[in-house]
C-alpha cells in the first residue's frame, strides 16, 4: 500500500465468511466510540467493518454494565447529535416497551432510574437496543459489517501505514484480516497501538514529561488507574445469597492505607476531600423528585441504592416491578492490584479473576455482613441480576475500563489546560482545531501504584484534533479512550459523551481523508482543510464549542 487516503469508488466489503475482507474504514473496537466512529464513516458513504471482542456493542455503557456519566447540561448543550439520538434512543426504548406511568412517559427528560450520577440512568439492554437500532440501515445497506465476538491478533504494517489487521472470531475458532483505507482504534486498551507498533504511552508520565504540577517527578508506566467488575442487583423477599466467594476472607480484611476502614464496608475515602466517611445503603430507599443529578452541586454518592440507580420502580405502574433495580459501581469494587496492560496475558487474567472475586466479595458481604438501619445485618434479599447483564458468573460481561493505553499524538492535552487551579480560570479551554466538547472533573480513581484518588475541579473544554493525530502512523487513528490525554487527563475525558465526540470526530476524518486523498496531519496543519473537516463535523451534529459556562 503506497498511499492511505484515496477517492477512489468504495471497496465492497465481501461476504463476511471470507477470510480476506476489505472495506475503506475499520474499526475495531465496538465500545461507544467505535460505535460512533463507524456510525460517522458509513453515514458519510464509506464501507465500515466494526469488530467487537463481546457479545453487546457498546463497552462501558452495555458490556461493561455503567449508566452513562455526563456534565451538568447535558440536556442543553455539549454533545453531538448522534449522541443525543442515543440517549433518546434509550429513552423511546422505556417509552415503547415497558409500563410507564403517565406522568413519566410525558416527561420529556425520562430517566428511568432517577439515579444521581446522570440526567438518564438506564439498564444495559436500553443502551444496546439503541445502538442497534443506529446500525441498522447501515448493515442492511451492507454499508456496515459488524464481527463480534472477535479480537485483533495480528497486524501488517508497511513503514508507518497498517495495511491490514487480523481478527480472531472467537466463538468460530477462525481468523479474518481486513485490509482498509483508515484503522481506528476504538478497543478499551488501546490492543492496536502495541500490535501496529504505534508510540504510545502507559500509566502515569513524569512531571518533566507532561509539566503537570500533579505528575511524579519519574514516570511510573506501570500505575495505572483502578479498573471495576460491575454487577446489577434487586431487593426482593427471600434469601438470594450466593455462595461464599473462594477468596471472601482475604478480601474482607484488605484495607489499603488510605482507605480509613476494610473496602468491603460502607466507609471509604471522599474522592474531592480523601476525608474518610461512611455512605448510608437502603435498599428500594426513595430520594425526593426534587433531587436531579447535577455532579457540579454534589457527587450524589452518599447514599449508594440511589446513586447509580437504573431503574426507578416509580416511574412505572404500580405492581409492574417488585424493586428498583440498581447497578454496583462503588469504590469498594475497585481493583487496584495490578494493571491490565503492561504485563502478561497470564498476569492480566489472574488480575481479572481477583477483580471478579473482589466484586462477588462485596456482595456477599452486603448480604451477609452490611449494616442495616433496623441495626440487623446483612441484606439477604439482594438479589444478583446476572440475567441483566449476560456476564457467565453473574456480572458485567466485561470489566469497567478506565484507563487505556494512549497515544503519542501531535498534540496532548494537559492538567494545565483542565484544571481551574492550574489554568487560573473556569471558563472554557478554547482551541483553533477544536473536533468537539466535553466536560468533566479530573476524576482519577485509586491506582495500582498505591495513588488515592485525585479529584480536580476542572473547565469545560474543546476537544483539539492534536490529539487523534498520531505523531507517526497515517491511517491509524484512536477512537476512544487511547486518545493523546496523560494519565492526570485522562480522568476527564473517559466518560460517555466525550469517548462518543472522540469516535464520531475520528470516523468522520477517516472518511474525509479518503474522499479528498490528504492526510490527517494535513488536516491538522492546514487552515483551508481543518475548517472544510471542522464544517462536515457541524453538518453532522457535532458541537464545537461551549457557550459562557463555569466549570466545577
Amino acid at each position: 500500500m503506497t498511499a492511505v487516503a484515496s477517492s477512489a469508488p468504495h471497496p465492497r466489503i465481501g461476504h463476511p465468511h471470507a477470510q480476506e475482507l476489505r472495506c475503506d474504514v475499520l474499526v475495531v473496537g465496538g465500545g461507544l466510540g467505535g460505535v460512533a466512529a463507524a456510525l460517522a464513516a458509513a453515514d458519510l458513504g464509506r464501507t465500515v467493518i466494526l469488530t467487537e471482542e463481546y457479545a453487546w456493542l457498546g463497552g462501558q455503557l452495555t458490556s461493561q454494565a455503567v449508566t452513562l456519566d455526563e456534565h451538568s447540561w447535558i440536556e442543553q448543550f455539549g454533545a453531538t447529535g448522534r449522541y443525543r439520538s442515543l440517549r433518546e434512543g434509550i429513552r423511546a426504548y422505556y417509552r415503547r416497551a415497558y409500563p410507564l406511568t403517565a406522568e413519566a412517559r410525558a416527561t420529556r427528560t425520562l430517566n428511568p432510574g432517577n439515579g444521581l450520577v446522570s440526567r438518564l440512568c438506564a439498564e444495559p439492554a436500553a443502551g444496546v437496543q439503541a445502538i442497534e437500532e443506529m446500525l441498522a440501515p447501515h448493515i442492511s445497506s451492507g454499508r456496515l459489517t459488524v464481527l463480534q465476538p472477535a479480537v485483533p491478533v495480528a497486524a501488517d504494517v508497511s513503514g508507518d501505514v497498517v495495511d491490514a489487521v487480523t481478527v480472531r472470531l472467537t466463538r468460530e475458532g477462525r481468523d479474518v484480516t481486513i485490509t482498509a483505507g483508515f484503522v481506528l482504534d476504538g478497543t478499551e486498551l488501546g490492543d492496536l497501538l502495541p500490535l501496529t507498533g504505534a508510540e504510545h504511552v502507559t500509566g502515569f508520565e513524569s512531571r518533566d514529561d507532561t509539566g503537570e504540577p500533579s505528575a511524579p517527578a519519574t514516570a511510573q508506566p506501570d500505575n495505572q488507574q483502578a479498573f471495576s467488575w460491575c454487577f446489577i442487583v434487586d431487593h426482593v423477599d427471600g434469601d438470594h445469597t450466593i455462595d461464599r466467594p473462594e477468596d471472601y476472607a482475604a478480601w474482607s480484611t484488605k484495607q489499603p492505607d488510605y482507605w480509613g476502614a476494610p473496602m468491603l464496608s460502607l466507609t471509604g475515602p471522599d474522592p474531592r476531600t480523601l476525608e474518610t466517611f461512611t455512605r448510608t445503603f437502603t435498599p428500594n430507599a426513595d430520594v425526593p423528585d426534587a433531587v436531579i443529578a447535577d455532579q457540579g452541586k454534589h457527587a450524589g454518592d452518599r447514599e449508594l441504592w440511589t446513586f447509580r440507580r437504573m431503574l426507578d420502580r416509580r416511574n412505572f405502574e404500580p405492581g409492574a416491578f417488585p424493586s428498583d433495580i440498581v447497578l454496583v459501581n462503588w469504590p469498594m469494587i475497585d481493583y487496584i492490584d495490578g494493571p491490565l496492560v503492561g504485563v502478561s496475558q497470564e498476569q492480566a487474567l489472574e488480575h481479572q479473576r481477583q477483580a471478579r472475586q473482589q466484586s462477588l466479595s462485596m456482595l456477599y458481604w452486603l448480604q451477609t455482613e452490611a449494616p442495616r438501619p433496623d441495626g440487623g445485618t446483612g441484606f439477604p434479599g439482594l438479589r444478583l441480576r446476572g440475567d441483566l447483564t449476560g456476564g457467565p458468573d453473574g456480572l458485567a460481561q466485561a470489566p469497567y475500563i478506565r484507563e487505556s493505553r494512549r497515544a503519542l499524538t501531535v498534540g496532548t492535552l494537559t492538567e494545565s489546560e483542565l484544571s481551574i487551579e492550574v489554568s487560573g480560570t473556569d471558563q472554557p479551554f478554547r482551541t483553533p482545531d477544536s473536533v468537539g466538547v466535553g466536560m468533566y472533573r479530573i476524576d482519577l480513581h485509586p491506582s495500582s501504584g498505591g495513588d488515592n484518588y485525585l479529584d480536580i475541579a476542572s473547565r469545560p473544554f474543546e476537544i483539539p484534533l492534536g490529539i487523534l493525530v498520531p505523531r507517526r502512523m497515517r491511517n491509524l487513528l484512536p477512537a476512544g479512550k487511547n486518545v493523546g490525554t496523560t494519565h492526570i487527563t485522562n480522568g476527564a475525558l473517559r466518560l460517555h459523551p466525550v469517548e462518543w465526540n472522540v469516535g464520531e470526530a475520528a470516523g468522520t476524518l477517516a472518511a474525509f481523508c479518503l474522499d479528498r486523498a490528504v492526510e490527517p496531519r494535513a488536516v491538522q496543519t492546514t487552515p483551508g482543510l481543518l475548517s472544510e473537516y471542522q464544517t462536515l463535523l457541524t453538518q453532522g451534529g457535532a458541537e464545537l464549542h461551549w457557550p459562557a459556562v463555569a466549570g466545577y
